[in-house]
């Protein structure tokens, strides 16, 4: 593993340096608009999946890696068993724009499990973009730099797979290290970190989320913002998927 490689889940640095409010469960009602689910990487091992179905999670995210030299070793187990209960299920890469290109990554990404599939089970994937955890917030590229950099691994992923990938981020990471330029709200879907009771304010220019992660506790769980039937729909190319 190249130096400074290592496994970060989604949301990491966004628990690091932002502000962790109070979970939204307990004031979120239950409601037929709304999808639950829940993204993992190797810090949670083997995965009690029928558990989570049990609870009600209908979609999981799995980390497959991280810049070009990060593979999570288990990531195909943890896919599959997810797939096995009858999730929906996508793949994650956790970006360093420091490292290599967008291409780059890409590339490695889908090498490397982070595909798609049009067989109405898969989610797309997902390019994570958050606060640097070696060094600089915005590795040292804001602005136009890192504008340039998402849209190139976002054009490479869409080349290979047919789809842009989903983009996670947290709303003040993104207008610090954007500095509110580029627009990928009509391609790319928005999955939105705020640890919080509500979503609050979205990246600029996105009018709305396609995914909340809303807690990091026990495990990073998520809410999708539309009924089951609209997350069908994202799995089976809809890219624009909107409340």
């Amino acid at each position: 593993m190249p130096k400074g490689s290592a496994d970060h889940y989604a949301g990491s640095q966004i628990a690091r340096y932002e502000d962790v409010g109070a979970s939204p469960r307990a004031a979120r009602a239950a409601s037929e608009d709304a999808v639950e689910g829940i993204d993992v990487s190797s810090h949670q091992g083997q995965v009690d999946w029928a558990a989570h179905w049990n609870e009600g999670k209908r979609f999981a995210y799995v980390k497959a890696t991280e810049g070009t030299g990060y593979l999570n070793p288990g990531f195909a187990d943890q896919y599959q068993g997810a797939a096995a209960v009858g999730m929906l299920r996508g793949a994650y890469h956790f970006a360093l724009p420091d490292r290599s290109d967008g291409t780059a990554q890409a590339a490695y990404f889908v090498d490397n499990g982070g595909g798609w599939a049009p067989d109405g089970r898969t989610l797309p994937g997902v390019l994570d973009i958050e606060y640097n955890p070696y060094g600089d917030t915005c590795y040292g590229m804001a602005g136009e730099a890192m504008v340039a950099w998402i849209r190139g691994f976002s054009d490479a992923y869409l080349l290979r797979t047919g789809r842009p990938p989903v983009i996670y981020t947290s709303t003040r990471w993104w207008n610090q290290c954007t500095g509110n330029l580029g627009d990928f709200s009509a391609s790319n879907p928005l999955w939105v970190a705020r640890y919080s009771e509500d979503v609050g304010e979205l990246p600029h220019p996105w009018p709305v989320h396609t995914i909340w992660q809303h807690t990091s506790t026990p495990l990073d769980q998520n809410t999708f913002n539309g009924p089951y039937e609209r997350l069908l729909a994202l799995s089976g190319g809809d890219r624009a998927v909107r409340r």
